[in-house]
């Protein structure tokens, strides 16, 4: 993945969009409105709203019984979530219907934000750094396959003739899937995200599609919707688009890895040219590094948050002959085997993260442990395997989720709009570790193959 994070040219900027959703919505021809958050597993949960109510939902609106939801910290007995949209987060999706739109939405309960909804809290991290006069931008790769059940109920590649033993970038396995990739990449760039890349990854079946970075908040709903539009135009082409970390024992998994900077009034705080280690980064930069290498143990429950997920990072052989997955909390340059690269001076990229992995969440206990290494003004030390002697990744979940519990800064980034969301969240993952069935198979694929 390549990211300009070079400070933008300063160029005469448009018109602020209308905050009015229902006059952005006929503007556009968009009769129906999906009312969209998140759980804590990234659970889609919407109510499709016709536009003659969107004044309702804009103002008011629209209720959700929180229990139903999912992993959202409720009851069957307590008060429903009322979704209040984001108006700015308002985008239009003809590409999966004609006259569809879709509206982020940060979950309330008695008119407060809800403490236990996503959104909601990296919001409140986000907040935390504005108050040191930061603010994080970011940048995702959203790696995914393309599958379909065989008539004996196996999962196989979308694409039959994709057998290669190295698929990474074949230009034979991008034109069988030109239609769908095409179709993703052209609502993308529609809709301003600056998709400037399409690939197939390393996997049979894999492919990735990557867009510009933006402001943390942004990038973590351009996320979701990817997911989202990527599964129903992959549904409408007769196949199925899955995040599960690792959907083929012999395969390398999807990551979903970080690209971050901080920035403070419009300047990088990263690039600097003085960098005695060489790599172009500021102390400031250094320090953010230090507290995500620090915190890694904990940040992988969050990071790497399924069974799954352990199949990817504890892979020793795929067939292509690499796994593309960090063991232990390293850094260095542009290698692919550190939990940070440094791909260059604007950026560090989080390679321990995959694709069940909660945006909002992965973002907000990531800027948490960032902002723990400033203020502590740690050294991440020298780079590679002869630095900082840390502990290696958790191997299993459960590990992941006793690392999270022994974690104060982790654990006070998911609580950070409110107690409790870091224990309920690690029982909820207690509980999927002791569910656990054997290898990756059915159970994984009924759990996982499209619960992103």
């Amino acid at each position: 993945m390549t990211l300009d994070m070079s400070p933008a040219t300063t160029v005469e900027q448009p018109a602020a969009p209308s905050s009015d959703l229902k006059a952005r919505a006929h503007a556009d021809g968009v009769r129906f409105l999906l009312a969209m958050f998140v759980d804590l597993n990234g659970k889609p949960c919407a109510k499709l709203v016709p536009v003659e109510a969107a004044d309702e939902l804009q103002h008011e609106g629209v209720g959700f019984a929180g229990y139903a939801v999912g992993a959202i910290g409720q009851q069957p007995c307590d008060p429903d979530l009322i979704a209040i949209p984001d108006v700015d987060s308002y985008t239009p999706l003809p590409w999966v219907r004609e006259g569809l739109a879709l509206v982020h939405c940060d979950p309330h309960v008695e008119g407060v934000p809800w403490h236990y909804a996503p959104r909601v809290i990296l919001k409140k991290v986000l907040a935390e750094a504005a108050a040191r006069d930061l603010e994080l931008f970011a940048g995702a790769e959203v790696e995914y396959f393309l599958v379909q059940r065989a008539a004996d109920g196996t999962l196989a590649p979308a694409d039959g003739k994709d057998t290669e033993a190295r698929p990474c970038y074949d230009a034979r396995g991008l034109t069988r899937m030109y239609d769908h990739l095409t179709g993703v990449s052209t609502a993308m760039n529609a809709l301003g995200w600056g998709n400037y890349a399409n690939d197939h990854e390393d996997a049979n079946g894999q492919f990735e599609q990557n867009f510009a970075y933006a402001d943390a908040l942004t990038t973590a709903d351009r996320v979701i919707t990817a997911r989202y539009l990527i599964s129903v135009l992959a549904e409408q082409r007769g196949m199925t688009a899955t995040f599960m970390p690792k959907p083929f024992a012999d395969r390398t998994g999807s990551g979903m890895h970080l690209h971050l900077s901080l920035w403070r009034d419009g300047a990088a705080q990263f690039p600097d040219a003085a960098d005695a280690r060489g790599f172009g980064l500021s102390p400031l930069a250094y320090r953010f590094l230090a507290g995500i290498l620090d915190h890694a143990p904990g940040l992988q429950a969050v990071l790497a948050p399924t069974v799954n997920s352990y199949k990817r990072t504890g892979a020793t052989s795929t067939r292509s002959g690499a796994t593309w997955s960090p063991r232990r909390p390293t850094y260095g340059g542009n290698d692919r085997t550190h939990f940070v690269r440094i791909p260059d001076h604007h950026r560090i990229e989080l390679r321990g993260g995959d694709g069940s992995a909660n945006p909002y969440l992965a973002l907000a206990a990531v800027l948490a442990a960032g902002l723990d290494g400033i203020a502590r003004e740690v050294d991440p030390g020298a780079p590679g395997a002869d630095g900082v002697r840390r502990p290696e990744l958790p191997p299993t979940l459960l590990h992941a989720v006793e690392a999270l519990a022994a974690d104060p800064v982790v654990t006070g980034g998911l609580d950070a709009a409110g107690p409790g969301v870091a224990e309920y969240f690690a029982a909820q993952k207690r509980e999927e570790f002791f569910d656990w069935h054997g290898s990756v198979g059915p159970w994984e694929h009924d759990r996982y193959l499209t619960a992103f």
